[in-house]
């Protein structure tokens, strides 16, 4: 039988607590981004993916130490699959000593941990420790760089190529403020474990402390990470992401003119997307959005939903004027097994699509009985 698409009205049920939403309030008016002095940068809810400020996002840039987001990652991809531990010994190459620019200062020859190899990379930017990581799990750097960019390309980073650990300059090494946030946002939602290191403000090793070149670390409370970066070419680079209540939002800037700017424009970012924009997580894992006729099954009803949380991001005090429809494949016949794809939901605001997700089946639907699949076949062609 030919499966049709019916377009189904949806109503949200009522996940949120009553005093976010008020339909009484008149939507709070939300003014034009900042004026951003960076050549790129990009403002993105790290929940919902929605994009609240783009300026030139997709330009391809020197990275310089942002790289090192890409070198944790892989280190952080190696230690969840449990092919390494933090405690592992690290031997020193001769070539990771004699690193230039920001180092951990580690020596030739002696064995440092997985752990405060990445300390020292992330929290001192050490090309040092980045090199000796990327040695430990790859050989050498240029197949730790090949790794980066099957990860990359994994996660959708479309305008970025990476040829070294450590954002040394290379005129073939590149990447977009877009696709930092991309891999920003991925680090936040795979490694939460380990994403704690981006919020520490210093680390000693061998009796040398070296603070945290974040400086927003220490002016806003709800900043917890990422990444500097500083080139002659590149300028001033930052990746930030903070936390307020339950709204996460990442900023990329790219090319300040000094680290004092590239922490101003970062803030001036995240306080105008936390300020005008709210964010709401429509559906849960396990929540049923809708409960269609299931046809030749022990019941009459699946219950459907979503696969991962679903969650928009709207101006302040707009939620209230949000819409959602869903098409749903039909009919839809036993059995069905949980996870099963069975259609799709859409979020609408003023007529634009914020956001869609499968819908699957929440449950195992098994085949009913003889007489009830024959009753239910003569039933469907009268559908």
């Amino acid at each position: 039988m030919l499966m049709n698409r019916r377009i189904v009205a949806l109503l949200f049920p009522l996940l949120l607590l009553p005093s976010l939403v008020s339909a009484q309030a008149m939507p709070t008016p939300v003014p034009a981004p900042p004026s951003i002095s960076a050549p790129s940068y990009i403002l993105l809810d790290a929940g919902s993916g929605h994009v609240l400020v783009d300026g030139s996002s997709d330009e391809q840039r020197e990275p310089a130490s942002l790289v090192k987001v890409m070198t944790a990652y892989v280190v952080f991809s190696e230690l969840k699959a449990g092919h390494l531990s933090k405690s592992d010994p690290v031997t020193i190459s001769e070539r990771a000593w004699r690193m230039q620019g920001s180092r951990m200062f580690v020596e030739v020859g002696r064995t440092v941990s997985v752990e405060d190899l990445l300390r020292g990379m992330i929290i001192q930017s050490g090309n040092d420790a980045s090199v000796a990581l990327a040695e430990h799990v790859a050989g050498n750097e240029e197949t730790f760089a090949q790794l980066m960019n099957q990860y990359a390309e994994r996660l959708g980073m479309t305008g970025t190529n990476f040829t070294n650990a450590t954002g040394w300059p290379d005129p073939n090494q590149f990447t977009t403020a877009r696709d930092m946030a991309t891999l920003a946002k991925a680090m936040i939602t795979n490694f939460p474990e380990y994403y704690r290191y981006y919020s520490e403000r210093e680390f000693t090793f061998n009796d040398i402390t070296q603070r945290n070149r974040n400086m927003l670390l220490w002016r806003d409370s709800s900043v917890d990470g990422l990444k500097t970066g500083h080139t002659n070419n590149a300028g001033y680079n930052l990746v930030t992401s903070a936390k307020r209540e339950d709204m996460r939002l990442v900023s990329v800037v790219m090319g300040t003119s000094s680290a004092q700017a590239r922490a101003d424009q970062s803030q001036a970012l995240l306080n105008y997307g936390f300020r005008f924009f709210r964010s709401y997580e429509l559906y849960g894992v396990g929540d049923t959005v809708t409960e269609p006729r299931l046809w030749k099954g022990t019941s009459e009803t699946l219950r459907v939903g979503v696969e991962e949380p679903l969650t928009v991001t709207v101006p302040q005090r707009q939620y209230d004027n949000l819409e959602a429809s869903m098409q749903l494949n039909t009919p839809i016949v036993a059995p069905v097994r949980r996870g099963d794809r069975v259609g799709e939901v859409e979020i609408r605001l003023e007529g634009e699509v914020l956001r869609s997700a499968p819908l699957v089946a929440l449950e195992d639907a098994e085949e009913g009985g003889f007489f009830g699949r024959l009753w239910d076949e003569i039933m469907l062609l009268f559908q």
